[in-house]
C-alpha cells in the first residue's frame, strides 16, 4: 500500500533563534532585562515629546506620584507570586488611610499612634481574608472582590457626612514630604550616603548568593552577570541622587518605598517563609505532600498585603494632605496589579520577585506623568497602560514556555 503525499502541507521550517530567545528569557538574569529596555524607550520617547519630562523637578514628582501605587505593588507581588489575587488592596488602601485621619484630627490621637492604627486595620483585613479563603475554601477572587466593595462602604460609614478630612499633623505629613536636601542638615551627603551604602549591600548580597549556591552544589550565576548588574543598580542610584538632589533633595516616601522593596525582596530570597510561598505558588500540592504549612502561608500572605496596601494609602494620603470619599478607588488596583505583572512578576504563581514592583512602578508611573505632560487626554492614557501590561504578561507567556522547551 502507498501513501499519498503529494497535497501534504509542508513541514514548518525551525526557528532555533526564537527558541533561543524563549530559553535567555527565561533565564533568571535576564528577567528584567525585558522591563529595562521598555522603560528606557518609555523615557526616550517622552522625553523627545517634551524637554521637561527628565527634568530633577518632574522627576522628583514621578517618585512621590509611584511610591503609594508601588507599596501596594509590593504586597500584590507576594500574592501573586503564592499563585492568588487580591482585589481587595485599593479599598484597603483608603479605608486605612481614613481610620487614620479620622483618629489624628476628630479624635486627637497622635500621629504615630494613628499610623500604627491604619496599618492595624489593613493587617487585621487581611488576616480575615486569608482565614476566609483557606479555612471555607472560596477562590480569592470571590473573597477580595467582595472585599473591594465592602470596605469601600466602611470607607464612607468612616468618613461620615463631611466627606474629606484635611490632614495637618506633622508627623504624618512628613511620611511622604520630607526631602532630605530641603529639610535636614547634611541631607544632601546623606542621601549620597544612602544612595552608596545600598549599591554595596546590592553588591554584597549577589555575591553571598552565589557562594551559598555554589556550596550547595547548585547553579549559580557567572561573577561577569553579578558585576554587570552591580554596576547597572550603583549607576542607577547614583544617579537617581545626583537628579533628585538638583531640586529638593531625596524624598522620604521613595525612602520608605526602596527599604519596603529591599525588606521583603530578603524575606522572598533569603528566608524559609520566602521559599514557602515560592514552592506552594509553583505547586500547591507538592508543598501539601512536603508538609509544608500551607494554609498558615496563605494567611500570613494576605495579611501582610493588606498591611503594605494600608501603607501605600497612608503615604497617598501625607502626599495629598487629606483623605477623602475616593481614597483608594479609581485606578489604584489597576496600577498596582499592572505595576506587579509588568515588573516581571508571572501571573500564574511561584516566579518573580518583589524588585518588580519597583520596575512596574517605574513604567506605570512614567506612561501617566508623560501623558501629562503631553496633555494627552485620559483615555490615551489607558490604553498606553493596558497595552504595557499585555506586552508584559505575553513577554511571561513567551519566557515560560521557554523554560519548559528547555526542561523538556
Amino acid at each position: 500500500m502507498t501513501t499519498l503525499t503529494k497535497n501534504a502541507p509542508p513541514a514548518a521550517e525551525p526557528r532555533p533563534w526564537l527558541d533561543r530567545l524563549r530559553q535567555r528569557l527565561g533565564r533568571p538574569e535576564f528577567a528584567s532585562l525585558p522591563v529595562l529596555v521598555g522603560l528606557a524607550v518609555v523615557w526616550i520617547f517622552f522625553q523627545l515629546a517634551n524637554p521637561n519630562f527628565l527634568t530633577s523637578l518632574n522627576l522628583s514628582n514621578l517618585v512621590l506620584q509611584i511610591a503609594a501605587v508601588g507599596t501596594i505593588a509590593i504586597g500584590l507581588v507576594l500574592v501573586l507570586l503564592l499563585g492568588e489575587i487580591d482585589l481587595s488592596v485599593g479599598a484597603v488602601s483608603g479605608l486605612a488611610a481614613a481610620v487614620m485621619a479620622v483618629l489624628n484630627v476628630r479624635y486627637g490621637v497622635a500621629g504615630g499612634l494613628a499610623v500604627l492604627a491604619g496599618l492595624g486595620t489593613g493587617l487585621l483585613i487581611g488576616l480575615l481574608h486569608g482565614t476566609w479563603i483557606t479555612k471555607l475554601r472560596i477562590p480569592s477572587f470571590i473573597v477580595t472582590l467582595a472585599g473591594l466593595l465592602g470596605w469601600q462602604g466602611v470607607l464612607l460609614y468612616v468618613l461620615g457626612t463631611t466627606g474629606t478630612v484635611n490632614l495637618r499633623d506633622p508627623f504624618i505629613l512628613g511620611l511622604a514630604g520630607t526631602f532630605l536636601k530641603r529639610d535636614l542638615p547634611n541631607g544632601e551627603l546623606l542621601s549620597w550616603v544612602l544612595a552608596a551604602g545600598f549599591a554595596l549591600l546590592f553588591s554584597a548580597g549577589q555575591v553571598w548568593e552565589r557562594r551559598q549556591r555554589l556550596a550547595a552544589g547548585l547553579a549559580a550565576r557567572p561573577r561577569g552577570v553579578i558585576l554587570a548588574q552591580s554596576l547597572l543598580v550603583a549607576a542607577g542610584l547614583l544617579g537617581a541622587t545626583a537628579i533628585l538632589n538638583a531640586d529638593r533633595g531625596l524624598p522620604s516616601a521613595l525612602i520608605f518605598f526602596l527599604g519596603l522593596a529591599a525588606v521583603f525582596d530578603l524575606v522572598v530570597r533569603r528566608t524559609s517563609f520566602g521559599r514557602h510561598i515560592l514552592v506552594i505558588g509553583g505547586n500547591v500540592e507538592a508543598a501539601r505532600r512536603a508538609s509544608l504549612h500551607v494554609d498558615a502561608v496563605r494567611i500570613a500572605v494576605f495579611g501582610l498585603a493588606s498591611m503594605l496596601a494600608a501603607f501605600g494609602g497612608i503615604l497617598a494620603a501625607s502626599r495629598l494632605l487629606a483623605v477623602h470619599q475616593s481614597s483608594g478607588s479609581g485606578d489604584v488596583l489597576l496600577n498596582a496589579i499592572a505595576a506587579a505583572v509588568i515588573g516581571g512578576t508571572s501571573v500564574f504563581g511561584g516566579r518573580g520577585g518583589v524588585w518588580s514592583a519597583v520596575l512596574g512602578a517605574l513604567v506605570i508611573g512614567s506612561i501617566a506623568n508623560g501623558m501629562v505632560l503631553l496633555a494627552a487626554p485620559a483615555p490615551a492614557q489607558l490604553m498606553a497602560t493596558g497595552a504595557a501590561l499585555l506586552t508584559a504578561v505575553t513577554v511571561d507567556a513567551v519566557a515560560r514556555r521557554g523554560r519548559e522547551a528547555a526542561g523538556a
